[in-house]
Order: structure tokens, then sequence, then C-alpha cells
């Protein structure tokens, strides 16, 4: 049992404007809602920690340098508008693209938990009040596997992963607890489910 709660955002379809892969800066557009959104978490108290797939470093469409100098644009740009991320975690390994240390069966690829898991440690974070903001069912399985609640937001790919629950939500076991049109609806349920 950790002291702390945490929010635990996906990047891209999420914070940032989906665009395939984001191997340029020029790329980066923040949804304007995010920050409002991330504002909230913060005055919450509750810690707000990006958990990202960045299997392009693997596929070579570009480095880790990007990734980094990406994450320190949307902080900036965050905590001009009052609001800041904790801590980036991202991925950069795939399982079958990619070469040395790229290459690999990682435990923090989702839907695998570890970004979440090395999180709660590093915060002490107490994962079954916990919630995932995502827009893929990837997202969505990483939160389940975890123990964390989940949120789907129909920005970036979550219309389409909606239609990966298949036709009935009520038997799917990595089904969202709610789904959200946008970040700022995600949290403003977030803190709704928090006074319950």
């Amino acid at each position: 049992m950790g002291n702390n709660i945490a929010v635990f955002l996906d990047r891209d379809g999420t914070i940032n404007e989906e665009v395939g892969y984001l191997d340029s800066l020029d790329k980066l557009k923040i949804i304007p809602v995010a920050y409002a959104a991330i504002e909230l978490i913060n005055k919450s108290c509750m810690k707000a920690i990006v958990v990202t797939n960045q299997s392009g470093v693997a596929r070579g469409y570009f480095s880790e340098n990007l990734v980094t100098q990406t994450h320190n644009i949307i902080q900036t740009s965050l905590r001009g508008r009052k609001a800041s991320i904790d801590k980036f975690y991202y991925c950069p390994h795939h399982p079958t693209e990619g070469t040395g240390i790229y290459l690999q069966n990682c435990n923090c690829r989702k839907p695998l938990p570890g970004m979440l898991l090395r999180a709660a440690i590093d915060f002490d974070i107490e994962l079954e009040n916990s919630y995932m903001v995502g827009d893929t069912y990837r997202d969505m399985e990483a939160a389940k596997n975890a123990g964390v609640k989940r949120i789907l937001v129909k920005t970036g790919y979550g219309r389409e992963a909606m239609q990966d629950f298949g036709a009935d939500l009520a038997v799917n076991q990595n089904k969202p607890d709610f789904v959200a049109e946008d970040i700022l609806e995600a949290v403003k349920w977030i803190m709704k489910d928090r006074i319950k």
C-alpha cells in the first residue's frame, strides 16, 4: 500500500495529437484541454505520470534524444500554464523490430505493466486507487495488469479502440471503467470517482 495516488497518462493521442510516429518536433501539438486536465491532477495532489510506448526508437524512426526533447517541450509548455508532469516514463523497445538493446521482449512495453509498476516504486503509489487514461486497448490492458482503474479517451485512436472491446462490453475483462471525450472529461470523472 503506497501513500500516493496517481493518474497515469498515455502521451500520443491523449496529451498531444496522434500523428503516427512523432518523429519531428514540428508535429507536436498538445491537445488544448490537456493543460486544464493536468492542472486539475496537480491541484488534487495526485501524481501526473506519463507512460508511453515509443517503439519508433527501436524501429530507427527517431532517437531517444528526440523523445527526451519532446517531453521537455511538453513539460515547459505545461509549466507555462501552471501544470506539470511528475515524471515521464517511456519504452523504446520492440519485440520483433530493431537492433541491439532495443530489440527485446521487455516488461515495460504496454500492455505489460512495467512502467506503471516502476512508477509505483519510485513514487510510493497505491495502485488499486490509481487511474490510467489512454486512447488504446493496449492502455486499458496495461491498466488492468497493474490493477488501476481504466479510462478510455475518444481522442487519438480512442474511437477505433472502442471497437476492440467487441459488441458486448459487459463481458470484456479489459473494458474501461469510463469512456471520456477527452483527457479533461476523464480527469473530471476521476475527481468524482475519488469522492464516492
